[in-house]
C-alpha cells in the first residue's frame, strides 16, 4: 500500500490527529485485563498505543508509515512510556495466533479484502478472553465530510463487521453518529461505527 499521502501527513509540524486518544478507546479502557499484551493496528503517530503504555500495558504499534511510526517512539519518549513501534504494510505483518489480549483497530480503513484478512487474523491473534476494540467510519460519513477515507470501499457497516469478527463475542456493536474531535484531521459530527468483541 502506497503510504506516501501518510508520510506527507505525519511529516507536519505536530501531530495531525493530535496527542489524545480515541473517546471511545478511553471510555472502554476499564474493560481491558491490567498490563496485558495489546496490539494497536495502524497506530499513527501514537497516541493511542502511548495513552495504553500511560496506563500500564504492554503495547505494540504497528503502521505502514515510517514518519507515523517515528512520531510514536518520540510521542511515547516524551510521555516517558515505552511502545514498541513497528513499520510494516497490515497486508504483510503476521498477527501470531493466541499472543495478544487486547487488539485495537481504530480508524483502521482498508479495502474489504485486505480488511476481511486482517480481522480473520486478528480473531485468531487473541487469546481466550482477549477483546477487540474497533472504532472506524461508516460508509455515511461522506455526507459529514468531517474525517476518514474518501471513498466508502474504505469503510464498513456493521452488518459487515459481524462476518468478518466471527469467532468474537460482539459485547458491544453499534452504528451511531457522534461528534469526533481529533487534533486537525477529525472535526465535527461524524458517522461511525463501534464494536467491543470477546473471544470465548
Amino acid at each position: 500500500m502506497d503510504m506516501t499521502l501518510w508520510d506527507e501527513r505525519y511529516g507536519r509540524e505536530g501531530f495531525f490527529y493530535g496527542t489524545e486518544p480515541n473517546e471511545f478507546l478511553r471510555a472502554h479502557t476499564a474493560l481491558l485485563p491490567p498490563g496485558g499484551d495489546v496490539l494497536c493496528l495502524a497506530e499513527g503517530e501514537g497516541r493511542n498505543a502511548v495513552y495504553l503504555a500511560s496506563m500500564g500495558f504492554k503495547v505494540t504499534g504497528v503502521d505502514g508509515s515510517p514518519v507515523g511510526i517515528a512520531k510514536l517512539r518520540k510521542l511515547a519518549g516524551q510521555r516517558g512510556v515505552h511502545v514498541t513501534g513497528i513499520v510494516s504494510d497490515l497486508a504483510a505483518f503476521p498477527i501470531v495466533p493466541d499472543a495478544w489480549d487486547v487488539i485495537v483497530s481504530i480508524w483502521c480503513h482498508l479495502p474489504a479484502p485486505l480488511r476481511r484478512q486482517v480481522y480473520r487474523a486478528s480473531v485468531a491473534g487473541l487469546r481466550a478472553g482477549g477483546l477487540l476494540l474497533l472504532e472506524a467510519y461508516h460508509p455515511r460519513q461522506l455526507e459529514f465530510k468531517t474525517g476518514g477515507p474518501p471513498t466508502a470501499e474504505l469503510m464498513a457497516t456493521l452488518a459487515e463487521l459481524r462476518g468478518e469478527l466471527a469467532g468474537l463475542e460482539l459485547v458491544e456493536a453499534r452504528e451511531i453518529e457522534r461528534v469526533v474531535q481529533e487534533g486537525q484531521g477529525h472535526r465535527g459530527m461524524s458517522a461511525v461505527v463501534q464494536v467491543v468483541g470477546r473471544k470465548g
